[in-house]
């Protein structure tokens, strides 16, 4: 059960960092348009590319976790990247979070832990 736990959580973290670094790609480019220029910006935007890295890497690592392990399992553990999403918003993005939503994550965390017993 550790095994799939650590895989698990590897994998959340692969894909919350890859949002993260695509919300950061975004907030240095210019104003969102279907044009060359905006387009243009992207191609040369590392952050895009960490982003797609991260993702790649998650997804990857995704196909291994459901071929070896219970989808009944594994599933459930992909809520934490809420948790890392709430906890990014919160060091990198310098956002306030209400306490509802952290009773939403404490929620998750709790449902996370019934499922891997």
């Amino acid at each position: 059960m550790l095994k799939i736990i650590l895989l698990s959580v590897a994998q959340c973290l692969l894909l919350s960092g890859g949002q993260v670094m695509l919300k950061l790609a975004m907030g240095h480019t210019g104003q969102f348009g279907f044009t060359w220029v905006f387009f243009r910006s992207l191609l040369v935007n590392y952050r895009l590319l960490a982003s797609g890295l991260c993702m790649t890497a998650a997804t990857i690592l995704w196909l291994y976790i459901i071929k070896h392990f219970d989808f009944s399992v594994a599933y459930p553990i992909t809520g934490m990247s809420y948790v890392f999403g709430m906890l990014a918003a919160t060091c990198i993005f310098h956002e306030a979070i209400p306490l509802t939503r952290w009773i939403g994550v404490a929620l998750i965390v709790g449902g996370v832990a019934l499922t891997t017993r």
